[in-house]
């Protein structure tokens, strides 16, 4: 039976705990010690039941508890001391208030899934947890930043595996009223779906001094499958995908304006939310009179596009039919064909009728792009060349910030207190001068940590498969086992991610009897903890975990193996902070960053991965292992064979050996030198608060600036860049570089450090000299004249004169030698104009 009229009702606190209140609907306490230690003093058993959320143990608490609270002069004076320093934290100038003469306003950050903490469960894996961290950072660094997601009712699935250790999925239903979330009265935001008005309300979560809109489908002026589209994270079909993006986009955008938060910059997180381009063009046609191709240029000025994904496979695409079912009207509106909204997503070689790509379009859109890692920026210019024909795959205008991650969620109080006591109490801003004085830490000091971060895993994975065991019907006299796995004493070896295939997290079952070997060691043994879950749809990822379960079921080795049930933050959080390895283990160049292994790395743990994502970059020999990559062999199942046989001997030879050497004393003197290595060279680098700080020099500020003198006047800037664009990407086949003359004897060999003079003859067609840039390219060359690790010079003008078939004209430049071997150069032409983000990002390039 459907109640006919609901609504809420809240815990009444006594009045001297009314902070309390407060406290609990910032997420600060997310990464707040203080605080949750402050809402476990509350009542502890209501702390661990209710998933460590602050606003359940309020509704939950008796009240004679909080009366009694409230009258603890102890308890209060703690109250009154952490609700001043959230105010001060709130209020307080930080980093970017720094920043005298920033041109950054705002930022809009849209995400599909933001992973803030485990109860508030609008996350899937790495995507949304990234998310989170950005937010995170931002607030700690005062970044003017706000976020825009969508308010899942089930958010994403609870895991459950069965008795053959085949995953299931639960959905239960979540209740944003009994959650750190408050209704934005009065605003509601409406958007055309088709046939039907789709209307969605706004809740707002405080997360430090950073605020995160959601939007929420499940309105009772909505029919019920309108209700339903914001029902599951990654849920449904093709078109329940497309409609959620658009109450993503479009009616984020929308929902900005509602509560009045001026946007200056808009970030997408991934294409999911890409359609805010689409609304934003709709507006300046509509509202102030742009062309299709102006607003565009308006757009772009204030648009950046990160993409995660590494494989085409990964990218949202749209049928044509839905589109045009969906987007019909909005062409319309603006004055365009279908034909000229498609090719927004299209390649240029795609026909008209391919699917939608929401990547291509997020390019299409953004005046900055980037990838999330140095090799991931390096294979998404690869993936997306087609869009830039005639550009070199490596100034392709995509560039990369490498993700990072929010140190006070994730690193376990014990080693905060060493980072502050050696490092800095801001330790998760520190410099890396800074973080070098891990070294002084003494070595039973550290030591120490890692074993009660080791002894908490144990203690956890202990509980929680006890009670996995009970709830399924084992009888406790069966279960009793458990309370001997694993050993605190023993090497831990953690792997927890989304189980998709390119993860490859069985590995180390290809050699099923060495492992075994490696388990029951006597003296040595290794210990494996997994946790993960796969795609509801994906049934090989489902496969690859119950094979992992059903190995790790066999009774002899049980005690040693162990799958970890309903990943999530929570347990996430358990096994950075205990396991002594983390491994990662994806097929190059597949992972697109990745970030376990960062807060892995931030408690003490080593990590032993493929050189992909982050550690390609990071590692450096001395801080971890790499994994020998056969990335060059086409057989899948050969490379395959080779890694798994690398990763096999780095256990046996170097990490099993270097744990259990006590040749020095009772401690791992040679580990804990490589664990100390590992934080001073990563600790810095793997920080969300680096990564925010790139972004807000080399994207937000550079895009602020860009966006704020497109958009005067009129944008009286944007309109001359679009027809100056247009003029241009007409005249380019008119383009030619005549001729390319090198000094005397330019075939000659020439000294080291020699200076190489060249002159070149070009003709312009209809543009003129300063519509465009020579330049001369040069560097090292292989076989067949490649040129490789190129550098660029921009030649200067000598003269010319404008024809009748067009202006030719003569430049001239010259670049010194500094390298001795084979050196090759040429010369070529490129679009120039003072309000480009990068001179390739048209895709006319002549080369001689």
């Amino acid at each position: 039976m459907r109640a006919l009229r609901s609504f809420t009702v809240r815990a009444r606190l006594p009045e001297p705990l009314a902070p309390l209140q407060d406290l609990a609907f910032n997420l600060r306490w997310a990464w707040d010690p203080r605080t949750r230690d402050l809402f476990r003093w509350v009542d502890p058993q209501l702390w661990e039941s209710s998933f460590h959320d602050p606003v359940r143990v309020l509704s939950l608490v008796d009240r004679h508890r909080l009366e009694q609270l409230a009258r603890d002069p102890a308890f209060m004076g703690v109250l009154g001391e952490l609700h001043e320093e959230l105010n001060r934290y709130c209020t307080v100038g930080r980093w970017f208030q720094t920043r005298a003469g920033s041109p950054l306003q705002s930022v809009a950050y849209f995400s599909p899934e933001f992973g803030i903490a485990e109860a508030l469960p609008q996350y899937s894996g790495g995507l949304g947890v990234l998310a989170g961290d950005h937010l995170k950072a931002a607030s700690s660094l005062g970044v003017p930043l706000t976020g825009v997601g969508l308010m899942y009712r089930m958010g994403y699935f609870r895991q459950y595996l069965n008795g053959e250790g085949w995953q299931g999925e639960r959905y239960p239903v979540l209740d944003p009223h009994a959650m750190a979330l408050r209704l934005v009265d009065g605003v509601q935001v409406e958007l055309a779906l088709a046939e039907q008005t789709l209307v969605a309300q706004v809740w707002l979560a405080e997360v430090g001094r950073v605020r995160l809109y959601l939007l929420d489908a499940d309105v009772e002026a909505n029919p019920l499958e309108l209700r339903e589209i914001t029902d599951r994270l990654y849920g449904g079909g093709v078109e329940h995908r497309l409609r959620q993006e658009l109450l993503l986009g479009i009616g984020g955008v929308r929902a900005l304006r509602a509560v009045g938060v001026p946007s200056q910059v808009f970030h997408t997180n991934e294409g999911h939310a890409g359609f805010l381009g689409l609304e934003r063009i709709r507006t300046l046609v509509t509202d102030e009179g742009l062309s299709f191709t102006e607003a565009i240029e308006a757009v772009r000025a204030g648009t950046i596009f990160t993409t995660h994904t590494p494989v085409p496979a990964g990218i949202d695409r749209f049928p044509r039919e839905l589109m045009e079912r969906y987007f019909g009207a909005w062409a319309a509106e603006v004055g365009v064909g279908m034909d000229q909204l498609m090719a927004l997503g299209h390649f240029p070689a795609d026909p008209p009728d391919a699917p939608f790509n929401m990547a291509v379009m997020g390019l299409r859109l953004a005046g900055r792009s980037n990838g999330v890692a140095r090799l991931h920026g390096d294979t998404s210019r690869r993936m997306f060349q087609p869009l830039w024909p005639a550009v070199p795959p490596d100034e392709v205008p995509i560039t990369s910030v490498t993700n990072g991650v929010h140190g006070r969620t994730w690193v376990a109080p014990e080693m905060g207190e060493l980072l502050t006591k050696y490092v800095s109490p801001a330790w998760d801003e520190a410099s890396p001068a800074e973080w070098a004085r891990v070294r002084d830490a003494r070595d039973d000091e550290l030591w120490r940590v890692r074993e009660q971060g080791r002894e908490a895993l144990v203690t956890f994975v202990r509980a929680r498969m006890k009670k996995t065991l009970l709830a399924s019907g084992v009888p406790s006299v069966d279960a009793a086992w458990v309370d001997e796995a694993l050993d605190p004493r023993y090497l831990v070896v953690g792997f927890a991610r989304r189980f998709a295939s390119y993860k490859r997290a069985t590995l180390l079952l290809s050699q099923p009897e060495r492992l075994r070997r490696l388990l029951l060691d006597e003296q040595r043994p290794l210990q494996l903890v997994f946790a993960g879950k796969a795609h509801p749809a994906d049934e090989l990822g489902k496969e690859i975990i119950a094979q992992i379960a059903r190995f790790a079921g066999d009774p002899e080795i049980r005690h040693r193996i162990m799958f970890v049930e309903d990943y999530d933050i929570a347990v996430a959080r358990t096994l950075y902070q205990g396991s002594d390895v983390w491994l990662n283990t994806p097929r190059r160049p597949m992972e697109a960053s990745g970030t376990s292994g960062m807060k892995a790395a931030l408690n003490g743990a080593l990590n032993c991965s493929i050189l992909d994502g982050w550690w390609d970059e990071m590692f450096d020999g001395d801080n971890g292992w790499a994994i020998a990559s056969a990335e060059s062999y086409d057989d899948v199942a050969r490379r395959d064979e080779i890694e798994a046989e690398s990763l096999f001997e780095i256990l046996e030879r170097q990490i099993i050996p270097l744990f259990y050497d006590r040749s020095g004393g009772r401690l791992p003197h040679e580990w804990i030198r490589r664990v100390k290595a590992s934080l001073c060279s990563l600790g810095p680098e793997v920080l969300a608060s680096r990564m925010v700080r790139d972004y807000v020099e080399r994207m937000y500020e550079p895009t602020a600036a860009r966006v704020d003198k497109l958009a005067g006047g009129s944008h009286a800037a944007a309109r001359h860049l679009a027809a100056w664009r247009e003029r241009v990407v007409a005249a380019w086949p008119g383009i030619e570089v005549v001729s390319v003359d090198g000094d005397a004897g330019a075939t000659a060999p020439l000294e080291l450090g020699g200076t190489r003079e060249v002159t070149a003859e070009v003709r312009l067609g209809s543009l003129r000299p300063g519509d465009v840039a020579v330049q001369l390219v040069h560097g090292p060359v292989l076989g067949g004249d490649e040129l490789t690790d190129t550098a660029v010079v921009e030649m200067h003008l000598l003269g010319g004169d404008a024809g009748e078939g067009g202006g030719t004209y003569r430049y001239t430049g010259s670049f010194e030698c500094d390298r001795a071997g084979r050196h090759g150069y040429t010369v070529r032409v490129v679009p120039s104009h003072a309000d480009l983000t990068d001179p390739m990002e048209l895709g006319c390039v002549t080369v001689a």
